[in-house]
């Protein structure tokens, strides 16, 4: 049997989105993919949860838990229906011991859940001299892996360019969370967990293709072994 990938989705005036590429990005990798409900309440939660052998939390917009300063209005706020679900599938993945990729704001979501905390604007706050956002004129920057962490072992030693898609990003890092990945001009890129379940990138891998298969495998890998 393929692993179970439960995909997380955005939430916007009552419809559920997500961009096809996460989906073609699991099959790619060997996975099922399955989309996570937007659900009323927690309660058909767990049931869910059952079905599933991995959890992949996409990007979306603002992160507003642990959030240090005011958001530019260049970002939109989370739909509250999707920061509760989101909230109640993570809680219930951690419980289990599922496996889990944070993307963009999946991996900021993780982030807070710990206790760590966002820069709302990541650009102005640090004082960057080039943007991270797509929307303010970026295309690419380099990103280098720690050396002797999970995404290190999964994209190698050489620096690898990817896209510039965040206005927000990490300030800090939660508890039993650590850096695997930054940016030249040292924002955060990476995030994995100490116990190896969670991985989280600041980038869209699933625009990027074959060149970034390895961060859906980590997911997809981890899963089958669940």
């Amino acid at each position: 049997m393929k692993p179970i990938i439960g995909i997380a989705t955005s939430f916007s005036e009552g419809e559920q989105q997500l961009d096809s590429r996460y989906v073609r990005a699991v099959v790619r990798s060997g996975g099922v993919p399955v989309v996570v409900p937007v659900f009323d309440d927690a309660e058909p939660v767990e049931s869910f949860l059952n079905l599933v052998d991995g959890l992949l939390l996409p990007g979306g917009p603002a992160i507003t838990k642990g959030l240090n300063g005011e958001l530019p209005d260049d970002i939109a706020h989370s739909d509250q229906r999707r920061i509760d679900n989101d909230s109640w599938i993570l809680e219930g993945a951690l419980e289990r011991n599922i496996p889990i990729l944070g993307i963009c704001y999946g991996m900021q979501f993780v982030n807070a859940y710990f206790g760590g905390t966002i820069y709302a604007d990541v650009e102005v706050q640090c004082g960057l001299d080039a943007p991270h956002s797509e929307k303010r004129g970026a295309s690419v920057h380099g990103i280098l892996p720690e050396p002797g962490t999970q995404f290190h072992k999964l994209l190698g030693d050489s620096v690898k360019e990817v896209n510039s898609r965040h206005i927000q990003a990490i300030e800090h890092v939660g508890t039993s969370l650590h850096v695997s990945g930054r940016a030249p001009d040292g924002v955060i890129e990476s995030i994995e967990s100490d116990d190896g379940r969670f991985l989280g990138v600041q980038f869209h891998p699933e625009r990027m293709g074959s060149e970034m298969k390895p961060v859906f495998d980590f997911l997809v890998d981890r899963a089958g072994r669940n």
